[in-house]
């Protein structure tokens, strides 16, 4: 890799990134379960990296469940089932392997660490379900000090006003503050806001590869 590898231990503060990070993901899958839907190529529509319109109000609270699934179901020339959609966009989140869940109560009894995710009530849900069914948990929340999703603060990465906002309201000194992602241009957004940040590099490296 072309940056060092961090240790969390050095810093007195960790902003985790949730998807990819904590929350092993498949685009792909997304991609394909919409593409079988609609007969289209869904990666032209949303990518990793690039959103189109409706998915970004759908992070950022600006739109509904209902009013996003409708606006897909507008969008195909058959009809599409309410439960399609959502399974659709739910498909890429996967499992949350055991080891991460305990690397996080461990740095947790002696660093301050945060959640910062761009995310939706969609998979919000979803991914609830995913921890209460694999771990008992009745979420991640519990494991932070504090969790910041997207859709309920209104902002997202890699807008630099979502990290000077947790920087802000937890006192936090971002040169002594790790940020996390598995997003380049999330990375990019922390870096502008002078936190250090660490792109984790998902096909290669796990977020335990930094204790």
């Amino acid at each position: 890799m072309s940056e060092s590898t961090p240790k969390l231990y050095d810093y007195e503060a960790i902003i985790f990134d949730l998807g990819g990070v904590i929350i092993n993901l498949s685009y792909k899958k997304t991609e394909q379960a919409f593409k079988k839907i609609f007969g289209t190529d869904f990666s032209e529509a949303y990518s990793k990296q690039s959103q189109t319109e409706i998915f970004n109000q759908l992070e950022t609270g600006q739109i509904s469940e209902k009013e996003f699934v409708e606006a897909m179901q507008k969008s195909s020339s058959k009809e599409v089932k309410y439960q399609e959609i959502i399974d659709a966009w739910n498909a890429m989140l996967l499992d949350i392997p055991k080891e991460r869940i305990e690397l996080l109560k461990e740095i947790g009894q002696k660093k301050r660490i945060f959640l910062l995710s761009n995310t939706n009530e969609i998979h919000k849900k979803a991914f609830d379900n995913i921890i209460f069914q694999s771990h008992n948990m009745d979420g991640l929340e519990p494991l932070f000090e504090k969790s910041y999703f997207s859709h309920l603060v209104g902002m997202r990465k890699p807008n630099k006003e979502i990290f000077d906002f947790v920087i802000k309201e937890n006192n936090l000194n971002p040169q002594k503050t790790l940020f996390i992602d598995d997003s380049p241009q999330h990375i990019e957004g922390a870096r502008k806001a002078n936190l250090k940040a660490y792109h984790l590099e998902i096909s290669t490296h796990s977020v335990l590869d930094l204790i």
